[in-house]
């Protein structure tokens, strides 16, 4: 029997939060993998000793490397090792399995809509989408990659332009999925926050260097019952917070030195592409609506 959506008349779903390496998660040929996940995507954050693991999704994958430098190889379909040069690099690939060698221990993110190799029951916050959302748009397949695309594209992100009329944020997407690379030292300007709130999509909020405060507010309802205490909840890197439909939130960085905070959205964030903000967006062409 299928799950029940839940109804918009049910008011703002809890948010989800979890601090990885407060979590076991499990151990697989040495490496310790803690997993999260929204209604439509998945987040890995993946400690490693040195030793390589393999990742698969039907569709593109994002990796994050924001301390060591790897090397990933794609299985399938067949493809020659590609080597991300420094930390700080962010790549997609495609779709298919790959395998990740850290050049060092160290970590990295895997981000996809779908991950056929995850238990469920290994993912942290799964119980939470029992009942899926009926207001979250589905991902389905928005995008595709022009044609002739390499396996695997790397972006050191200290390379990559924020667009002038955005600074703060450097953008990137795959077919399924977009991210916000959110990079500075020192603490937020506490007058220049950004409170808001999404009728359709969840926004993952990922923790990777420094601390943050989550500021979370659910608006008044003519429903008394449904009103709940505005929540600022610590957060220290690494973690991840999963922002549900007409959740009022905002970021802080507090506390001095970097600061790193993805943004994840999936589909992709159709309205920022539109902007003009999002810097890989050439790389991809809209698909004709499905009938």
């Amino acid at each position: 029997m299928s799950s029940k959506p839940v109804a918009p008349s049910q008011g703002v779903r809890h948010r989800s939060f979890a601090v990885f390496p407060e979590h076991e998660g499990p151990a697989i040929a040495g490496n310790r993998h803690r997993r999260m996940r929204a209604q439509n995507f998945v987040v890995e954050w993946v400690e490693s000793g040195g030793n390589a693991f393999e990742v698969e999704s039907p569709a593109e994958m994002l990796l994050i490397f924001p301390d060591v430098g790897a090397t990933v190889t794609p299985l399938a379909p067949q493809g020659e090792p590609v080597a991300v040069p420094n930390k700080g690099s962010a790549c997609v690939v495609a779709a298919g399995r790959c395998r990740v060698q850290l050049v060092a221990p160290g970590t990295c993110t895997v981000i996809a809509s779908s991950r056929p190799d995850v238990d469920p029951a290994s993912v942290i916050n799964d119980s939470a989408y029992a009942q899926p959302d009926a207001r979250i748009k589905p991902t389905g397949r928005p995008f595709q990659r022009q044609p002739g695309a390499p396996l695997v594209t790397v972006f050191d992100m200290a390379q990559v332009t924020a667009p002038a009329d955005n600074p703060r944020l450097k953008m990137l997407q795959t077919d399924t999925l977009s991210i916000n690379w959110v990079e500075y030292q020192g603490v937020r300007d506490r007058k220049a926050l950004s409170p808001h709130s999404h009728s359709d999509l969840e926004q993952g909020s990922l923790a990777l260097a420094g601390n943050f405060i989550h500021h979370l507010r659910v608006n008044w309802g003519r429903d008394a019952n449904l009103w709940r205490d505005d929540e600022h909840l610590a957060a220290a890197s690494p973690s991840l917070v999963v922002v549900p439909v007409d959740l009022v939130h905002t970021t802080e960085g507090v506390g001095e030195g970097h600061h790193l905070l993805l943004d994840v959205f999936s589909p992709p964030r159709e309205d920022f592409i539109a902007k003009g903000w999002v810097h890989n967006a050439g790389d991809y062409a809209i698909r004709a609506p499905q009938p």
